[in-house]
């Protein structure tokens, strides 16, 4: 695939998770993708999900934890296999009722026609706060 494919392919990703569609999402990845956020503190998803069915239970961690209010990829830059993206969320602590907001980057690597890797990039120090504060909540509540 070509780098405009490449970019089609994770625009699409997007729009199925913006959909609820996490199916037909998961089918566009390797089946041995590797999934990775950066360690956070109390955050129940971070980490490293390797494998499409891990990853499908990342989403249900992920769902099952905060809400999201706003989720933007703002910018595509490809080269070669990756594909960049760069955007910002905003998310709901279910636990707490509390926001909290990042901007991200996003990078995808994409090897015929799969997405074989996925990282992220964060702010770190604001998703384990909005976490540790729930992880607390949930404690003392």
């Amino acid at each position: 695939m070509n780098e405009h494919e490449n970019t089609r392919l994770v625009q699409r990703a997007y729009q199925s998770i913006k959909a609820g569609e996490i199916q037909s999402f998961l089918n566009s990845l390797a089946d041995d993708i590797h999934w990775q956020l950066p360690e956070m503190e109390n955050v129940p998803f971070a980490g490293m999900w390797q494998g499409r069915e891990r990853v499908g239970q990342f989403f249900s961690k992920v769902f099952e934890v905060q809400d999201v209010v706003e989720f933007d990829p703002e910018e595509y830059i490809a080269q070669d296999d990756k594909v960049v993206v760069l955007g910002r969320f905003s998310m709901c602590i279910k636990a707490t009722g509390n926001d909290f907001r990042s901007h991200w980057a996003h990078v995808w690597t994409v090897k015929g026609g799969k997405v074989t890797r996925f990282y992220e990039y964060v702010d770190t120090a604001a998703v384990s706060s909005a976490h540790t504060a729930a992880q607390t909540a949930a404690r003392t509540g």
